[in-house]
Order: C-alpha cells, then structure tokens, then sequence
C-alpha cells in the first residue's frame, strides 16, 4: 500500500475520437489513476451500471448519446462523481452551461497532458478533503477524550515509548487491553505521530456495526446494490484513504467479514458492494480488542492467517488496578476535560476523595473513571470533590446506586426474556450507559449486546 495511491482516482473517459482515447488510455495510468475508455455515450452508460467512479472526462458533442445525456445520467445515478467536460475552444458557452449544472470543471479540446493532471489533482485535492470532514466529523462524535497519554509509572511509560517507536513507520499494530482502557485514544496517538497526521483518522467500532451492514460500512455500495441502497456510498475504509483505519473490538468480525478484512489488508484493494471492479487505497491500519485473539484463533473463531497481518506490533494497555499511582494526575485530566479547562488546581480533588478512588477496582477501568468523576463535577458544582460527591458505586453517598433486582416486586411474573432484557437494562443503568462496560460485567459478546438492545427498541416501537 504505498502512499500515491492516496491521490488515485478512478477515471471515466468518455470520447468518440480513437487518437484521444489512445493517448488517455497511455497517460492517465501513468499519472497514477485508473482508467475506463468508452467511445460513446451508450458504453458510458453500461460503464455506470457496473462501476462507481471518482471522475468522469465527457466529450459533449458525441454522435448518438451526447455527453449531456451523460451528465444527466450521471447526476442521477452518481451524484458524488466529479463531472469535467471537455470542449472545444469555440463552445465557451457549453462549458458555462455545464459548470452551472454542477460540473467541477472543464478542459478545453486539445489540451495538454499538464492540464489533464492538474485538474484531475484538484478532484484528488476535493475528494481529500471531503475525506478529511467525514472522518472528523466521526471522530467527534466517537470521541472519549483529548489525544494525550497520562501517566509516568513503568507501564505507561513502556506505552508511550512503543507508541513514539512505532508511530513513524506504516506497520500495522494492534492494541491489546481490557474494556475502557483507552485503546482509541493509543490509535489516535500513533496517528498524530505519524506520516498520516494531516490525513484522516477513521475510528469503526466492529462490534457496534449491524450485522447485515458490516460489508457495505467497510467497503461502501454501489447504488441498487441491495434493498435501500438508494445512492452510492463511500465505506469507512475509502474515507480514512491516505490516513488511518481504526478497527476497535476487532474480536467481533464474524468469519465471512475476517476473510474480506484479510484480503484488503493484502492486496491494498477495495471493492464496494455490488461493484465489479476493485480500486486500491492507502491506509494504514491500527487495531484494537479485549479479547484474546490467540485463544479465539485455538477455538476457530478468529482466522490465524488474520492474526498474523494484524499483529506486527502488540501494545499492550494497562488497566487502572496495574497503574494506581497514575491515579490522581488522571483523574485531574478527566475533571478538566468535563469542566472544559485545560488544567485544573492540583487540590481539586479532596485527599479522602483520592484515596477512595485509589481503593476501587476500577473493573471499567478509564472508561468508568470518567463517568464517576463527570458524576462528582456537576454534584460539586465545579468546586473541590469530596467523596459525597461520588457514585455509590465508588463508595460515595450521592446517586441513587444499583436498584436490587427481586422478581417479587414485578406486578406479574417476567418471562425469561423479560428477565433477561430487565438484567441487561439495569446493568447498563448500572454503568452510566457504558456499553462495554456492560458487556464485559455479563459476560457477553459486545456485539450480542448490541444486537439485543436493537431488538428491545424494534419490540418498543411495534408495540
């Protein structure tokens, strides 16, 4: 996967003059993009049907279909196609026409192989960016947190050298560690360090991805290429191009999305659902589980030949109960996060509240430490936390702690699914909505919590 793959793009040149599509045949390969000739409007259209394409050069006066009919076509059925036409110097007018109509750009006929490259790289430049505002905007709404590494004991300090090591090169690494110990942010921090820091940092949650949705979030679709796949869609692997993919709760992939995952990984290639052609992209890519991924690969549940791609470098995230010194400078860094301060005094939180803190299992680990401490903030009113302003379930007095479940108190008696679902519920009450947290107290794959929570709210809305 070599980084001028990052600036590729899949080009659709549509003209009826052989000399031309010869030469566009030759060259745009050469510029680095791949390439499909048509010598009509009619093969265009059949072009369309079974490929998606980053840009399409169109020849407006064609015999036949017209490059119009094209454009028109083009607009319907792949509206996220950059449209550049091609003219000849006396059809100024055409050209304004077409840029109105929401082409990005036109090339005046003959034109120079400079020029063809330079408007192809603006398309490269467009596309990156829109990218880049994708997967930031991902990235807000999955953020836990500012991209900084806290703690000096001998743990985290052995993280934060392999991450300074690592982070330079275009290894894949995989980032081991117990639920909520703050694996994304270890990701974006080998991001930021890298090569790819101004590129996109795409972080997917494999357990939380729907079932049936898994290929077409990875990889995209083609329009029509099943049931409400109403308009082409790029897949997370295409927007984080030229930058990093991370896979968080890599465990979770089933067998079939494992084989499909691996053979990305090789060959650097990408097909959307429903397409027949694949494209290459550049990605780097970081992944991450709580699970035990040799274990699984002895149970068959987790491909050797996979485990092998992703885990060139392993780092291995300790868990609060193995860093308890880290404690106070950590749970400062959360208080100034919740209260949107860049530091906090250094007194903010009450010595006893400190050492309750340091007495708790802490089995959510930094996940559950932030959640306690976002509960102490708004009961201490931004003041100094004392421990009353803890959850009970950290050994304060505030909060109205677990609800005891007695199947006594239920006006009728629950089915076992009933019971089931007032478990997983309470649990997740029980953890301030923390997922994994949830997940990892039952006992239970994080995507089979997933899948059960979708069913509550599909029961919900049908009755």
């Amino acid at each position: 996967m070599s980084s001028p793959t990052a600036d590729q793009l899949r080009v659709l040149f549509v003209d009826d003059e052989a000399p031309i599509r010869m030469v566009m045949k030759t060259e745009l390969p050469q510029m680095g993009h791949d390439v499909t000739i048509c010598e009509s409007g009619e093969s265009a259209l059949k072009a369309l049907e079974e490929n998606v394409f980053d840009a399409a050069i169109i020849d407006l006066k064609m015999p036949g279909l017209s490059g119009w009919d094209v454009i028109d076509h083009l607009r319907k059925v792949a509206p996220q196609t950059e449209i550049i036409i091609s003219t000849g110097h006396g059809d100024l007018d055409d050209a304004i026409r077409a840029l109105r109509l929401g082409a990005h750009d036109f090339l005046p006929k003959p034109s120079s192989l400079v020029t063809i490259a330079t408007v192809l790289q603006r398309v490269a430049d467009k596309r990156a960016l829109t990218n880049k505002t994708i997967a930031l905007e991902t990235r807000l709404i999955a953020a836990e947190g500012k991209t900084e590494l806290i703690g000096e004991t001998p743990a985290m300090l052995r993280v934060k050298t392999l991450v300074e090591k690592i982070a330079p090169t275009e290894s894949s690494v995989l980032i081991l560690g117990e639920t909520g110990t703050g694996k994304e942010l270890i990701a974006r921090r080998i991001h930021e360090l890298s090569k790819r820091a101004n590129r996109p940092f795409v972080p997917v949650n494999c357990g939380a991805l729907p079932e049936n949705l898994v290929e077409s979030e990875l990889f995209g679709h083609k329009k029509g290429a099943f049931t409400g796949a109403d308009t082409p869609r790029k897949g997370l692997i295409e927007v984080a191009n030229g930058g990093t993919l991370f896979l968080d709760e890599l465990g979770e992939l089933d067998k079939s999305m494992q084989v499909k995952l691996l053979r990305f990984l090789e060959s650097g290639e990408v097909r959307r659902v429903g397409e027949n052609e694949p494209f290459h992209v550049d990605v780097r890519v970081v992944c991450a589980t709580n699970r035990d991924l040799s274990e699984m690969v002895q149970e068959g549940t987790f491909r050797e030949d996979l485990f092998f791609r992703v885990n060139t470098f392993e780092i291995h995230l300790p868990p609060i109960r193995e860093r308890k010194d880290d404690l106070p400078q950590l749970a400062r860094a959360l208080v100034a996060r919740h209260l949107k301060r860049r530091t906090v005094r250094d007194d903010i939180l009450a010595p006893e509240t400190i050492r309750l803190l340091r007495a708790h299992e802490w089995s959510g680990n930094v996940r559950e430490l932030a959640n306690a401490l976002e509960h102490a903030v708004i009961l201490s009113g931004g003041e100094t936390i004392l421990p009353e302003h803890l959850p009970t379930t950290v050994g304060g007095s505030s909060g109205a702690g677990s609800r005891p479940f007695d199947i006594r108190n239920f006006p009728r008696l629950l089915t076992l699914k009933e019971i089931e679902q007032e478990v997983i519920e309470q649990t997740l009450d029980m953890n301030d909505g923390d997922k994994p947290a949830t997940a990892d107290q039952l006992g239970i794959a994080l995507k089979t919590l997933y899948n059960k929570l979708n069913q509550y709210q599909t029961q919900s809305k049908a009755g």
